[in-house]
């Protein structure tokens, strides 16, 4: 009667169902971790649990400080429930070259070059083209979280050896 063929059938092409976060009760959260706050990734900077009332659950309340933008967030949540915390993961790479669109070539420890980074338009940016144009030998660390990435930090490059 009816015959199921590979051309009946339209398959879309997903991702390989990674999760960007992962659930965490509130209660198990710690200052200096990080949690979502109103969708954004954020490092937790203060914490404070109030007792519960007559009939509800302990509050904890969260400030948190978003990882790309450094603007400041705050959140309440019973301690029982639970929060989102985004995978957050942590790379240096020594930079290599700064392109005139504001690109940066950056090495990784195996070698690997990545030139899909865009120098930071902010302090930290200004300071990464001043000590590139006196050529430093820099080593700059980038957070990715979310589907972002972003440089947080620089250091001067101390393994080099002259």
């Amino acid at each position: 009667m009816f015959e199921n063929t590979m051309e009946d059938h339209h398959f879309e092409k997903t991702d390989s169902g990674a999760s960007i976060t992962y659930p965490l009760q509130c209660s198990a959260l710690r200052k200096n971790g990080y949690v979502m706050i109103r969708s954004k990734p954020c490092k937790i900077v203060e914490m404070t649990t109030s007792k519960s009332g007559k009939h509800g659950h302990a509050k904890v309340h969260l400030v948190g400080i978003d990882i790309f933008t450094n603007r400041k967030y705050e959140d309440i949540c019973p301690s029982t429930h639970n929060m989102s915390v985004p995978l957050v993961k942590r790379e240096d790479y020594q930079l290599a070259d700064i392109s005139d669109d504001g690109y940066m070539t950056l090495m990784s420890d195996n070698g690997d070059i990545r030139e899909d980074l865009k120098v930071p338009e902010n302090e930290l940016g200004e300071a990464l083209k001043l000590d590139y144009g006196k050529e430093v030998d820099l080593m700059v660390t980038v957070l990715k979280a979310c589907g972002e990435e972003s440089v947080i930090a620089i250091k001067t490059n101390t393994s080099l050896k002259k």
